[in-house]
């Protein structure tokens, strides 16, 4: 395998709530995948695409390669590429002027993540992978059709196809398009997955992670839940908030030690900063203050 790829044991987090709603993400996933179907996550920021499908993947029981998308990527930073061009000077001690040079080429081959989670047969989950641009993804075709990867010619003698392990398994996440720096998917890419379009979580699902992650008692962590839900209902945001906005506001309170109040200032503060920059843009003051006029109704509602 290649020394600069990390392979990670599929364990999910410990305090990962698996609520009836993410039950029957897993369930219907992990049945997808077992029948050798990739997997396809797509929804907003914050909705728990990546923690879902490491969630997955650990029910699978394979090690996992994590790639994150990026728009620098090509080809060969997922399959591979040939490494090994050295050079070295060498300065003359008693002839000060006198620079020596010294040239290695030794070229020699260096397989990359997905080449080696199809050679070995692991978990790939490929994090928002529209981020990268679509022509490095086109190696992943004939990955995910024809279990078969296409490998440049030079690959160490090895001939020009890699038959991939049946035990290689496929997860991807994805924002929507009009997000900014993600790429229209390949219509081949698409066709050949399962997707699940996740939304913000149900309100109980959102009290237990808000709890969990932050070790609030249920009953304040349902109220900071309802501030979050009452603000995603209003429609005077430019983004929705999600539930990190509710974990944001929790760990926060607790670190300050602020109450779960309405006459709780630090708290009602947190609830400000956080909320009004998750929801509106950089610098849009406007926008910000409409927010924040509807979080100090809905703190007094709740709180």
């Amino acid at each position: 395998m290649s020394e600069t790829t990390t392979i990670l044991e599929p364990i999910s987090m410990p305090d990962f709530v698996e609520t009836p709603y993410i039950s029957d993400v897993t369930v219907r996933a992990t049945g997808y995948l077992e029948a050798g179907f990739p997997l396809h996550f797509r929804g907003v920021s914050g909705t728990g695409k990546t923690t879902i499908a490491m969630h997955v993947a650990s029910k699978i029981g394979r090690p996992v390669i994590l790639i994150h998308g990026d728009e620098e990527f090509s080809t060969s930073d997922l399959v591979g590429s040939e490494q090994g061009y050295s050079i070295r000077r060498l300065r003359d001690n008693f002839i000060h002027t006198v620079l020596k040079t010294e040239e290695n080429m030794r070229k020699q081959w260096v397989d990359n993540r997905l080449t080696v989670a199809c050679k070995h047969g692991l978990t790939l989950i490929y994090d928002e992978f529209t981020r990268s641009r679509p022509e490095a993804n086109n190696a992943l075709l004939s990955v995910l059709q024809e279990k078969m990867l296409d490998l440049p010619v030079s690959r160490n003698g090895d001939g020009n196809y890699l038959k991939v392990d049946p035990n290689f398994r496929a997860i991807f996440t994805s924002n929507p398009e009009e997000y900014a720096g993600v790429y229209r998917s390949q219509d081949a890419l698409r066709d050949r997955m399962v997707t699940i379009d996740l939304d913000n979580f149900d309100r109980e699902t959102e009290i237990q992670i808000t709890a969990a992650k932050s070790g609030l008692p249920a009953e304040d962590a349902a109220r900071i839940v309802d501030i979050v839900r009452g603000l995603r209902e209003s429609d005077v945001y430019e983004f929705s908030p999600t539930i990190r906005g509710c974990n944001m506001i929790a760990k926060s309170a607790v670190v300050r030690k602020a109450s779960i109040r309405k006459d709780d200032a630090v708290f009602r503060q947190i609830c400000f900063d956080i909320l009004s920059s998750e929801t509106s843009r950089i610098g849009n003051r406007s926008n910000q203050e409409r927010v924040k006029e509807v979080i100090a109704g809905l703190i007094d509602r709740y709180c």
